[in-house]
């Protein structure tokens, strides 16, 4: 399952499947749960594809952060827990991301990444390549 089926909904912990889109927003799955909810187009929902790192050159997209820690951690969860003190979370983040910007990327949002990435190795989603890239890529070898 690709990051742009992956959602983060704003007051609701962990991470959900988009399942299908309605007339008032859409129904999605909780990956801790598989508990089903209705989202309406007031709440705060975040595409995993769509959310990005600030670094002090420019901004790296979720999932190549994601395949870092992959290649990082053999595939397996974090060493880390996202509960861990913010000394050792940040020393964490550094590794996986040396240029990452210090001022615009929080404790908060490690915690989030490190939670997320979790959740994901857990429900057996570890494709974190651009399936955009791939097409573009196929197309042109096709050519």
């Amino acid at each position: 399952m690709a990051l742009d089926k992956i959602l983060s909904i704003g007051g609701k912990p962990g991470l959900f499947k988009l399942l299908t889109q309605t007339r008032a927003g859409f129904v999605g799955e909780s990956l801790l749960d598989g508990k089903r909810v209705s989202v309406g187009m007031r709440n705060n929902v975040s595409v995993l594809s769509e959310i990005a790192i600030y670094t002090l050159e420019e901004e790296v997209p979720l999932r190549e952060v994601f395949q870092k820690m992959k290649e990082k951690e053999g595939g397996k969860k974090t060493e880390i827990s996202h509960k861990a003190e913010k000394i050792a979370l940040e020393e964490y983040f550094f590794e996986i991301l040396p240029n990452y910007d210090e001022d615009r990327v929080y404790t908060s949002d490690i915690k989030k990444i490190v939670q997320w990435y979790n959740i994901l190795v857990d429900n057996k989603i570890t494709d974190f390549t651009d399936s955009k890239e791939e097409e573009k890529v196929a197309s042109a070898e096709e050519e």
